[in-house]
């Protein structure tokens, strides 16, 4: 008996031994399980974290305001560059017409002054609009802003008015203007030695100083690289504001459009640096990559179309007046001649001068 039941708990015995690791595998399986869904879920959570990863603020429209642009060796404070632009700007308001129609410079400003709201912008915006047929917009210093009527007439949309805006108000954000002049300022202090040292010696320098008036055109001439620039961040800032970006791209095909067909047409917005394909095909890229896509845009409104509308109306106004000038040379009819006389002219005109035959 005794023996029977040591047979017996030895064939359990080695039953459980046979049978342990059938059971321990699948409590092995789901622990390997677990760490495979434990990994994948580190995994997710790394690429998630990845992809949550904060942009460049200077790629990243809803840091716009809250990022440091226009940085760089500058020897202008906003409170000079301000101050600068103040002077260029009576400059240009003394040798310009400007519009003087209340809903078409409230217009004007309200975009300009939308679009700033939106941007970078560390100065105030005073906006003013230039009787003027020359599609053209240009920002100075400082933040005093000058839109051409010609530009207004020749956008088709408010989005396209827009995008150019944003581009000039981009320069002044960017403070490239003043940027520029402290270039401009270390090269001349460069050139100083040189010029004392040349032929000219002290008249020489008196010479160079002397050309100073022309330096404030810097202020509106900007590299490639300044162009880019204005580019890359007026796309935000239209974005931003509300605007389709593409409506940039379309104002530029226009303009080469325009330059196709009519060599030399350019406007003088786009002169120093044309809207090539390379430009335009950059800023498609970067639409794509840096705005991301929304379901509704401002591209036009009505209020546009009414604001072009009574400019067109003050054009013609303007004809009207210049065709009615004092000032004007007048044409007047030939004085017809009586064919049955001769040697003298008709003199019932007194502003023609009477021809007599001279006697034998």
């Amino acid at each position: 008996m005794k023996k029977a039941l040591e047979q017996l708990l030895a064939g359990v015995l080695a039953a459980l031994l046979i049978m342990g690791p059938a059971f321990a595998a699948p409590r092995q399986t789901a622990q390997q399980q677990t760490s495979q869904q434990s990994s994948q879920q580190q995994t997710t959570q790394q690429q998630d974290t990845q992809q949550q990863k904060p942009k460049n603020p200077q790629d990243d429209p809803d840091q716009i305001g809250n990022r440091k642009v226009g940085k760089g060796l500058n020897f202008y404070s906003l409170e000079k560059e301000i101050a600068l632009g103040k002077q260029l700007a009576q400059e240009v308001e003394r040798s310009a017409k400007l519009v003087d129609d209340p809903v078409v410079v409230e217009y004007v400003n309200r975009v300009g002054q939308n679009l700033v709201r939106n941007s970078d912008a560390q100065v105030p915006f005073t906006i003013k609009v230039i009787d003027s047929d020359e599609v053209n917009a240009f920002a100075l210093p400082g933040g005093f802003f000058f839109v051409n009527s010609g530009l207004i007439m020749r956008a088709d949309e408010e989005s396209e008015l827009a995008g150019v805006m944003a581009h000039e108000i981009a320069h002044v954000c960017l403070r490239h203007g003043t940027r520029n002049m402290t270039k401009g300022e270390i090269t001349q202090f460069a050139m100083i030695p040189l010029i004392l040292l040349g032929p000219g010696g002290w008249a020489g320098y008196g010479l160079y100083e002397g050309l100073q008036f022309a330096i404030p055109l810097g202020f509106l001439k900007f590299s490639r690289d300044d162009e880019r620039q204005a580019d890359f961040y007026g796309l935000q800032y239209m974005y931003k504001a509300g605007y389709d970006p593409n409506a940039f791209v379309s104002m530029f095909e226009k303009i080469e459009a325009d330059e196709r067909r009519h060599p030399g047409s350019i406007p003088k917005v786009f002169s120093t640096h044309p809207p090539t394909p390379e430009r335009i095909q950059k800023t498609q890229d970067e639409i794509a990559k840096i705005l991301p896509t929304r379901d509704q845009y401002i591209v036009t409104t009505s209020e546009f179309d009414y604001v072009k509308a009574r400019l067109r109306a003050i054009e013609n106004g303007r004809k009207v007046r210049d065709n009615n000038s004092p000032d004007k040379p007048t044409l007047r009819k030939r004085t017809d001649q009586d064919p049955n006389k001769t040697g003298t002219t008709d003199t019932t005109d007194d502003d023609r001068p009477t021809l007599k035959k001279r006697p034998n």
